[in-house]
């Protein structure tokens, strides 16, 4: 029998200690699968589960952005926005360095490493995520208006429908 009892993880202390109220969500977890397999798995749209990437600019400096699942990030329009000559994603290992969290179960909420967040704007307006918990296959629940209490990300416009 699968348990559902919900994971502790790096980002469920984090949004414990800042009092971050949130829901837990468990789903079958599939490599490559990415926001379309937990969007059906929670039965919610896709648009409102939230992406965490790990990317990096010309330096090698990482950042992250949260973006929807239905989305790309315009890296160009990203960069623009940041001031940076360009913005690439990082790769598995990297991010992982970076962040303590395997890619798949990248959370914003705990990182290893302090680095610069940036969040679509549009996912401000919208009235309940479900972002990374620090786990694959585990997602919580959370109002957006807590990431800009919690991270205070940069906000970008830099969405392309994928």
């Amino acid at each position: 029998m699968k348990s559902n009892h919900a994971p502790e993880t790096q980002a469920t202390k984090f949004l414990r200690q800042h009092k971050v109220q949130f829901s837990d969500h468990l789903y079958t977890y599939e490599e490559h699968g990415g926001t379309a397999v937990s969007a059906r798995e929670l039965g919610v749209d896709e648009h409102v589960v939230i992406k965490t990437l790990v990317m990096e600019d010309e330096s090698a400096k990482p950042l992250i952005v949260l973006m929807h699942g239905d989305c790309k990030v315009s890296t160009k329009e990203l960069a623009r926005q940041i001031g940076c000559k360009k913005v690439e994603p990082c790769k598995p290992e990297a991010a992982n360095r970076h962040t303590g969290f395997l890619v798949g179960g990248t959370s914003p909420f705990g990182t290893k490493k302090q680095m610069p967040v940036y969040v679509e704007k549009s996912i401000l307006e919208l009235p309940l995520i479900y972002i990374n918990g620090g786990r694959r296959g585990y997602l919580v629940g959370i109002d957006p208006q807590e990431l800009l209490r919690v991270l205070s990300p940069g906000i970008v416009e830099c969405a392309l429908l994928s």
